[in-house]
């Protein structure tokens, strides 16, 4: 991966000029796009947001119908999986197209919530309420590791553990498949459920459907592996689009522009997230990198210096325990690689939290 050039002061002012630009759109636009009273409103009821877009959210009511409802002003974040309390508008027979229409009045508190850095707007929340993380990578684009590592980080920092599905697995000739199963032999060794599926093939998604019964599951993973083609062998009707990977730079094409929560036939929910290039972690400490690896962690206590790390210090267990063959030399690797990055993209960016 080409490294990345240091922003300029210039860049720097225009890009925080744009953030408050954004934001202060974002707060005139947070006002309910129809007038209504409050007398036309019926009584609160509680509903799951299903999609979100702009200033507007589909609710799920309790008898599992869709109602398109607008914001108020107290509403912050709202993301696909949140729990909220609304009101629906009560029209006497004359609303224009005979639609429900509703007013979101409140978040109820979220118990997980997956979240990446932001150019503009910090942390940004990806999807809330999940119960199991699904990573999806592929043979094509190239299997990596590392992004792997980026997720695992991700879902360790929300207290779950994720599932590693790699898709495509039809295109690896035998010394990718080699090395493919020696990385999913070790991350089950750390206690991470992996799959091995393919999708044109119909093999290995018998396995991993009824993983998703009775929960609330989300399928992350880069652009281009495969995640809406898994999704409409999954679940019959859902008609998402698939798009191809580029034959120029074998990076995927994203095909998901929004996050938004389907049902399987058989129960459970799961929600399909735009697919990224890259998953940034910069908006995470460094304690809360390192917890994802937790192999590294017995060890911590044990190197010489407190400020340990982890690379040539003197006396550093997580680097003698690479040298013995205990932890392997890809997981030592990404690990510094991704610190690395962390600290580029923190001097190339004002952060806000």
């Amino acid at each position: 991966m080409a490294k990345r050039k240091k922003l300029s002061k210039g860049q720097i002012r225009r890009i925080q000029q744009n953030r408050q630009r954004k934001l202060a759109r974002a707060e005139q636009d947070e006002t309910p796009t129809v007038a209504i009273d409050d007398a036309q409103l019926g009584s609160e009821q509680h509903g799951l947001v299903i999609s979100r877009y702009g200033q507007h959210a589909d609710i799920e009511d309790e008898q599992g119908n869709a109602v398109r409802c607008d914001l108020r002003r107290t509403v912050g974040s709202l993301v696909c999986g949140d729990k909220v309390l609304w009101r629906e508008v009560r029209y006497d027979g004359q609303s224009n197209d005979g639609k429900r229409r509703g007013v979101v009045e409140a978040v109820q508190e979220r118990h997980s919530q997956l979240t990446r850095p932001d150019y503009y707007d910090g942390v940004k929340v990806v999807a809330s309420n999940i119960d199991q993380v699904f990573v999806v990578s592929s043979v094509l684009p190239d299997f990596s590791d590392q992004i792997l590592d980026r997720y695992i980080i991700a879902t360790e920092d929300m207290g779950l553990t994720p599932t590693l599905v790699v898709n495509k697995i039809e295109l690896a000739d035998d010394a990718v498949r080699q090395h493919i199963d020696q990385r999913l032999a070790y991350y089950q060794s750390l206690g991470y459920p992996t799959l091995t599926i393919s999708c044109k093939q119909q093999m290995g998604t018998d396995d991993l459907l009824p993983k998703l019964n009775d929960n609330i599951s989300i399928f992350v993973g880069q652009s281009g592996v495969g995640k809406s083609s898994l999704i409409n062998q999954l679940i019959p009707g859902a008609n998402i689009d698939v798009g191809d990977v580029s034959e120029n730079s074998g990076l995927g094409q994203h095909t998901t522009t929004a996050s938004r929560m389907l049902t399987f036939p058989a129960g459970g929910r799961l929600i399909d997230s735009p697919g990224v290039r890259e998953f940034g972690l910069w908006h995470l400490t460094p304690e809360q990198i390192l917890n994802g690896y937790i192999e590294f962690l017995p060890l911590i206590s044990q190197c010489k210096f407190r400020d340990c790390k982890h690379q040539n210090d003197p006396g550093c267990a997580v680097r003698a325990a690479v040298e013995a063959g205990d932890i392997p030399q890809f997981r030592f690797d990404n690990y510094h690689k991704i610190m690395q990055s962390m600290e580029e993209n923190r001097s190339n960016r004002t952060f806000v939290r």
